[in-house]
């Protein structure tokens, strides 16, 4: 694999961690399900022992929440490329959900597959690694 090809797989992952976060944030939820190979499997930073596997599961599940505002701010974005149809990839999340509840911290840990030639979610799990109290 040239550097080429490894800069061009890095950066279509990084996106698509990027979308995620701007879809999420407008609750664009169909755009943010097609973001995932059809088998794909999501946690929450909030439930990480609450797996959600498969298109129709996920969109089920962004769909259930209450309506809310949210601006997710992703950083620490580090793809590493395993071969010409996968990678991997660790985030740092920080999550404002308004005036009233203080911003949520924490990490996605996700997979990814070259799946009809696009990038894809194979897996994107979420963990807090701590709750402001501001």
């Amino acid at each position: 694999m040239t550097d080429a090809e490894r800069f061009q797989i890095e950066w279509a992952c990084a996106r698509l961690i990027n979308l995620y976060a701007t879809h999420n944030d407008q609750s664009r939820w169909e755009e943010v399900v097609a973001l995932y190979a059809p088998d794909g499997l999501m946690t929450r930073p909030t439930a990480p022992d609450q797996p959600i596997v498969g298109r129709e599961a996920l969109l089920a599940a962004f769909r259930a929440r209450p309506p809310r505002t949210t601006q997710h701010v992703c950083a620490n974005i580090v793809v590493t490329v395993e071969g010409p149809d996968t990678a991997s990839a660790t985030s740092a999340m920080l999550l404002f959900t308004g005036a009233d509840a203080p911003p949520l911290v924490g990490r996605y840990y996700d997979r990814f597959v070259r799946f009809d030639g696009r990038w894809l979610f194979s897996e994107r799990r979420g963990a807090l690694s701590f709750q402001s109290s501001t």
